[in-house]
Formats: structure tokens, sequence, C-alpha cells
């Protein structure tokens, strides 16, 4: 059975006395989920508060970004081995947010998926196309480049210790979610594509869905075969919303 999770993505969002409510909240419900992990990816300086809260539950924490560079003359820059030493589990890797608007592009990801993995951090690698490219058809071919960028560079065994991420970026924030049959298909070429190279790597590989994913529509999401788990932005941040989407995957995990 391959691993569900659902991570929660921050973004620039928190403080001090609204993530100690949310994190404790978080904490006390996730010990009731069975099999579905959660996880949430926090801005740099909450790391800390991040580990406090969390240490010894059943919830982990991550970054949403690290540099490709190890150490070095790099102003204000954060390694992944400065994560590593906050305890962090996972990391956010090509975001379409970092995409677009801080022009990373598939070289300096798959630098970022490499030096998360050598310092000991699960990558999640996001992969999206645009509405202008859904569109025009070109959504398998999009995804599957952004995959290939990392995958040629590192081999396809590196995906053992990732997760991938699927999220539309036209979905991204905007109340639009990609419908499961929508979602399911991109998932499949994915994971075929992955097949193509290691069919028994392709049925462990944990692929999520990212992308407006509420509490609302998460059941339905989460029962596609090739979902196992998503990526939150929003509903992160209201304790309730993003654990009944945990509890959506744990129901669905213990029905596969």
């Amino acid at each position: 059975m391959r691993a569900r999770l659902v991570a929660g993505n921050w973004k620039m969002y928190g403080s001090l006395p609204d993530n100690a409510a949310l994190l404790g909240s978080v904490r006390q419900s996730a010990a009731g989920l069975h099999t579905a992990k959660a996880a949430v990816c926090v801005p740099f300086p909450y790391l800390f508060q991040a580990r406090q809260i969390l240490d010894g539950s059943a919830v982990a924490w991550g970054a949403q970004n690290i540099s490709a560079q190890a150490k070095g003359a790099f102003t204000g820059e954060v390694s992944a081995a400065m994560v590593r030493e906050f305890g962090c589990t996972y990391v956010i890797v090509g975001h379409s947010e970092r995409r677009s608007l801080y022009a990373e592009d598939d070289v300096t990801i798959a630098a970022k998926f490499a030096a998360a993995l050598c310092a000991g951090l699960t990558p999640i690698l996001c992969l999206g196309e645009t509405l202008a490219q859904r569109e025009a058809g070109e959504t398998e071919q999009v995804v599957a480049a952004q995959l290939a960028a990392v995958t040629s560079r590192h081999g396809v065994q590196a995906l053992a210790s990732a997760v991938i991420a699927y999220e539309p970026v036209w979905a991204i924030g905007t109340g639009r979610t990609a419908t499961p049959d929508q979602a399911q298909a991109v998932h499949a070429v994915l994971r075929g594509r992955i097949s193509a190279q290691d069919a028994t790597l392709a049925a462990r590989v944990s692929i999520l869905y990212g992308g407006s994913v509420k509490a609302a529509n998460a059941g339905e999401l989460f029962a596609m075969p090739d979902i196992d788990g998503g990526l939150i932005g929003g509903a992160s941040l209201v304790a309730d919303e993003f654990m009944a989407i945990c509890r959506a995957a744990d129901r669905d995990a213990g029905g596969r």
C-alpha cells in the first residue's frame, strides 16, 4: 500500500500566537489518524515553533523552500542542512509560485531536489500546467517534462525518497479545482512515466493532488486510484478544515 500524506503549505502566512493555536489543535486531532500521515510546511521563522509544538506527535513538519547551495556566501539563502537541523522531514520543491514569481527553472529545481535528498529531507516535487497550457492540450507534455527534468539528472530511483505533487496552476488559490477524473488522468500519466522506467517504484511512489482542496471535495479526489493525498494551501490554515481533509485521506487509505 502506498503511503497516504496530507501536507499543509502555509505559504507566507502565520504569527506566533496564531500558529500556537493552529499547531496545538492539529497535534491533538492527528492522534486519531490511523494510516494517513499529516505534515505542515511552515515559513522558515516558524520552524523552531513547529518543532516545539509537534515534536513527538503524529504530525511531521517541513519547509517551503531551500537553497540549491550547501553553504557559502549566499546572503538570505537557507540551506537544506539548516532546515534539517530543525527536525524537518519534508521540503517543497518546484512550487508554481517559485517557478513563476522567482523564475526558478528546471535546472534550479533539480538542484534543490538533490540538495534536499543529500540533507536527508524528503522533497515534495511540485508539477503542474497553466490554464493556457491545459487549453492548448499540453498538460501531459508539460508535467512529463517537469518530471523528466529531475529524473534525467538524478535517475528515476531518486523518486524512491521523494513525494510528487500535481498542482494545476489554474487551480491554486483560485477556488477552481480539477475534477477527480481530470486529476486522476494526470496522476495516471505521471505514474505511467515512472513505471516505464521502474514499475516497482511507480507502484510505491506517492503522488499528491493540490489545488483548492477542501474538506468538501477531498473524499472524491482521494478516492481516485492514483491520488495518494493532498498538498493543501489555504485550508491548511484552518485546523478543523485541514484535519477533515486528513481524515478523508485516512478513511480512503483504509479501503485500498
